[in-house]
């Protein structure tokens, strides 16, 4: 019988098992040596000279780096129509609002005349997600956040290892948030980090990161806000050192692997049922748009069948206007229509550093048998 394939796989090392055990027999394992440590190796593998705090999750350090520019009630934060729902979460949960802009068909980011169409008085900062590991063209965000005078949080959940006209994402503008969850490029199991160059957000983000505390030399405790907690263990970062030592080697996979689908199914399939390619690509996801309605089926059945042949795919993801809260909040999915279509079309392909070239085949097999493309 064939293995099943799900659509992501974290890849773990015996060094890094190792590494684990080592901080787990140590007797420190909550925040510790280890951590500073990983932040010192995510400062040099990013490079330009940026600031770096680990914590438990990315949604954490959008909302701790949100809340870190000021943004609260009454304003407004520009965030893609197409992205995990977090990216507006952490905006709302603040008292502000989430102001959402369409996406382009392939690409799934958003454009600089997208965002600078919804900019108002109210508007405080900018969210661009770097859909699937494909940079967003940053230069004219950055530009015209300099022009209107706003902040920029890169959402770059998707983007560890990405390269935009040659840097590394998270190596220069505003603050880039980066996760580490299970199906991300690199793992901590559960975890992000924030890069940033701006010397005065350091002290409100360790600050939030951690009860609001500050501590004298002597040990005594202060709190200067009602910060909240999102401190990294040990545990996590020795897992993170040992992803990180291998991220390049991953990413390489993943950009073969991805070149490989393309190989397959762009003979068969309109080129707008693919993501887009482009220069720096990290390739967190390989996610096709299938017409399941012109083809007379569902996505719920289409799931069905691939996971039948052994194959796991996901959905990446629903368009957030189309989302209950959303919607209750005013927002009318139609009027963002490529995000609208990718949210009800989108399906996401296995892809991760340890599949084969075979498996790559067999998903793209079952796929075009299924669709008749």
């Amino acid at each position: 019988m064939t293995d099943f394939l799900p659509f992501t796989r974290p890849t773990i090392d015996e060094e890094t098992i190792a590494a684990v055990v080592a901080v787990l027999r140590s007797g420190w394992i909550t925040s510790g040596p280890r951590v500073a440590e990983f932040e010192r190796a995510l400062a040099d593998y990013v490079g330009g000279g940026r600031q770096v705090r680990v914590m438990t999750s990315a949604t954490g350090g959008l909302e701790m780096a949100l809340k870190a520019f000021g943004v609260g009630a009454g304003d407004e934060v520009i965030v893609p129509a197409m992205s995990f729902a977090a990216s507006a979460n952490v905006v709302e949960r603040l008292g502000a609002r989430a102001v959402f802009v369409d996406v382009e068909l392939r690409s799934r980011n958003i454009t600089a005349a997208s965002v600078e169409a919804a900019i108002t008085p109210r508007t405080r900062a900018v969210m661009p997600v770097h859909y699937s590991g494909l940079a967003v063209d940053m230069d004219g965000i950055l530009e015209l956040a300099t022009r209107h005078r706003l902040r920029v949080l890169e959402d770059a959940a998707h983007a560890i290892g990405t390269r935009y006209r040659g840097r590394l994402i998270g190596s220069f503008g505003d603050v880039a948030s980066f996760s580490f969850h299970a199906n991300k490029n690199m793992t901590t199991i559960e975890g992000g980090a924030l890069t940033f160059a701006d010397p005065a957000l350091a002290l409100p983000l360790d600050r939030e990161r951690f009860h609001g505390i500050t501590k004298d030399a002597a040990g005594n405790v202060d709190v200067y806000s009602a910060g909240g907690k999102y401190n990294l263990t040990d545990v996590a970062a020795a897992v993170g050192i040992g992803q990180l030592r291998r991220l390049e080697q991953f990413n390489a996979r993943r950009r073969e692997l991805a070149a490989h689908y393309y190989a397959r199914l762009a003979p068969r399939v309109p080129s707008d049922m693919l993501p887009q390619d482009g220069e720096g690509h990290s390739w967190h996801m390989y996610a096709v748009l299938v017409p399941f309605a012109g083809l007379g089926t569902t996505r719920d059945a289409f799931i069905a069948a691939m996971r039948e042949r052994g194959i796991g795919l996901g959905i990446h993801y629903p368009s957030i206007p189309r989302l209950t809260y959303y919607r209750g909040r005013g927002w009318d999915p139609t009027a963002f229509p490529n995000a609208d279509r990718i949210g009800a079309e989108t399906v996401t392909l296995p892809l991760f550093p340890a599949m084969s070239l075979a498996d790559v085949d067999r998903v793209c097999d079952a796929l075009l048998d299924l669709t008749k493309l």
